[in-house]
């Protein structure tokens, strides 16, 4: 078993310290200011700038609405969401890739808002949907708007953290050549205008999972990497997971933890300690 981090620095955010919004079509908690809350204490971590945790209705959404300068990502745990945008013309969508535009789970959608595109995300199914709207801040203004959606397996993640989304390999001189072949830094993941890494993980009761800061040499910034774990509220509140082997850093469904003072390479446990398998989300950048 991985020995603790012992300069690692681990702080929780309990789900119940969250904003939470519910507007009835939508339940939204908020670990970042956003909307209608705002904490100065909670405005970004490193480049992650938004983490929300959203149920959307069944035949309800977010209607046509503007985005700019930030790379925006749907983590979908439950249910279907479709979106539909500025550069696709309804009924012209295709599969997978930079035109998908039905999500299920497993799926993560992604966006570069760039110099400006308008888009929706409407629940156009009979159930609600449950998934994580994440955002982060980029590493240049103006970009070339676009899309990558991709699927990630369950069978991997019940494996080991899989990697989802990494650096784009061209870095933030990527001429639009580059851009537009939108090689990751990481093989088989989204790339992100971001020195930024997110993986995902299901971990059986009793198991534990390592997550490797900065996904190995995924990363530019190498020392001082901000961490966020977070449990989404999946399970009924029976998962729960530990964070380095200590018994203060137990997560609980919603909860999260801002881990610091840890540098590429270094290796974090999370084990599972609750009744039932838990999936857990890592959000790791600069």
């Amino acid at each position: 078993m991985t020995k603790p981090l012992s300069h690692a620095k681990i702080v929780l955010r309990r789900s119940a310290d969250r904003g939470h919004a519910d507007h009835g079509w939508l339940n939204s908690y908020h670990t970042f200011s956003f909307a209608g809350y705002f904490d100065r204490r909670f405005q970004n971590f490193g480049s992650l700038r938004v983490l929300n945790e959203d149920r959307v209705a069944s035949r309800s959404g977010f209607p046509t609405h503007p985005h700019r300068d930030a790379e925006i990502f749907s983590y979908i745990l439950s249910g279907e969401l479709t979106h539909r945008d500025s550069m696709i013309k309804k009924g012209a969508e295709g599969e997978q890739g930079k035109q998908f535009y039905r999500m299920k789970r497993g799926d993560v959608q992604f966006t570069t808002g760039g110099t400006g595109i308008a888009h929706s995300e409407q629940n156009e199914s009979n159930k609600t949907v449950h998934f994580l709207q994440i955002w982060a801040l980029p590493w240049a203004s103006s970009l070339k708007p676009q899309y990558h959606t991709k699927s990630f397996s369950e069978e991997d993640k019940r494996k080991a953290f899989v990697p989802i989304l990494s650096p784009l390999a061209a870095g933030p001189e990527a001429t639009p050549a580059q851009e537009e072949a939108a090689v990751p830094k990481i093989p088989d993941t989204i790339p992100i205008h971001a020195d930024f890494v997110m993986g995902a993980g299901i971990i059986a009761p009793g198991s534990t999972f390592n997550w490797t800061i900065g996904a190995g040499d995924a990363v530019s910034f190498k020392k001082k990497r901000n961490v966020y774990v977070h449990l989404p509220m999946t399970k009924q509140g029976k998962a729960k997971v530990k964070l380095n082997g200590l018994e203060d850093s137990v997560l609980e469904e919603g909860d999260g933890a801002f881990v610091t003072l840890v540098n590429a390479g270094d290796a974090l446990s999370v084990e599972s300690v609750g009744e039932v398998e838990a999936e857990v989300i890592v959000l790791d950048s600069n």
